[in-house]
C-alpha cells in the first residue's frame, strides 16, 4: 500500500499486510472507518480458474508483473524486520 486511502478502501478484508509506517498512521487516525467489503460482495463476483502452469506462464509473459512481485516480496521482508524490531522495543 502507498497510502491510507488504499487501505481504507479495503476495510472489511479479513487479512491485509500493512507496512509498519502505515500501521502507525492508522493507529493515530481516530476518524470513522466504514466497512467497504463484505462476504456477500465477494460471492457476487465470478471466480477465475487459473492453474499453476497458466499462472507461471502469464507471469513469465509480463516482465513488469514479475518485477513488481519480486519487489513486493523484498519490501515485505524488509517490513517484517521493522515490525519485529518494533515489537521487541
Amino acid at each position: 500500500f502507498r497510502n491510507l486511502g488504499e487501505i481504507e478502501a479495503l476495510a472489511g478484508c479479513d487479512r491485509l499486510t500493512i507496512s509498519p509506517d502505515l500501521l502507525s498512521a492508522l493507529a493515530d487516525d481516530s476518524g470513522p472507518l466504514p466497512r467497504q467489503l463484505t462476504p456477500s460482495m465477494a460471492s457476487e463476483r465470478p471466480q477465475v480458474e487459473l492453474n499453476e502452469s497458466s499462472f507461471r506462464w502469464s507471469m513469465n509473459e509480463d516482465a513488469m508483473a514479475t518485477e513488481k512481485l519480486a519487489e513486493g516480496i523484498r519490501n515485505f521482508a524488509a517490513d517484517q524486520i521493522k515490525l519485529e524490531q518494533l515489537i521487541q522495543s
